[in-house]
């Protein structure tokens, strides 16, 4: 019996995600995805246009959920570095699969966004001197680097996370 068609796309969802996360984008075929699926390659381009637009269906939720943090960012810079953390966790595999194709950024167009959103977090945790810009860009991006480097070990993801937040903390100049 045939899948359904959200069915079929959202395995072809998850099955693109697990893919660009442990080869990448660039070394990830549609055919392979559709082999994976048990469908045609043809029968794929009837849910995505294109591998660009299969990327763009994983990468949206990730900006979506980081832009949503940024227009309702907590008040205290402990709650905003743990939701920051949180974004980022929940779409690890998705950060992953661009850092292993960071070109494929310019590709779907989303440097500009990408940037704009985290400005908007790094104003809010920190003042606007160099080197609170400074401070902040390394707190955010340590961040992500803690979700991305180590195993995702669902037994280790609250140490991590809190050991993450006091360091950014700690990197902002504020009490972990």
């Amino acid at each position: 019996m045939p899948r359904p068609n959200a069915d079929t796309r959202e395995e072809a969802r998850r099955i693109a995600t697990e893919l660009f996360a442990s080869r990448g984008y660039e070394q990830t075929s549609l055919a392979e995805i559709a082999t994976r699926l048990g469908i045609t390659k043809a029968a794929l381009y009837y849910h995505f246009r294109s591998k660009s637009d299969l990327l763009k269906s994983l990468v949206d939720p990730l900006l979506d959920d980081i832009e949503t943090l940024a227009g309702n960012l907590p008040a205290d810079p402990r709650a905003t570095l743990e939701a920051y953390f949180d974004t980022c966790h929940r779409h690890r595999a998705v950060l992953l699969g661009l850092l292993r194709d960071v070109a494929v950024l310019n590709e779907l167009q989303i440097v500009d966004r990408i940037i704009a959103v985290r400005t908007r977090i790094d104003a809010a945790l920190t003042d606007p001197t160099p080197a609170g810009r400074v401070r902040a860009v390394v707190a955010l991006g340590g961040l992500q680097d803690a979700v991305i480097l180590f195993p995702d070990d669902p037994t280790l993801t609250t140490t991590l996370r809190t050991e993450a937040v006091n360091a950014a903390l700690r990197a902002l100049d504020l009490p972990a």
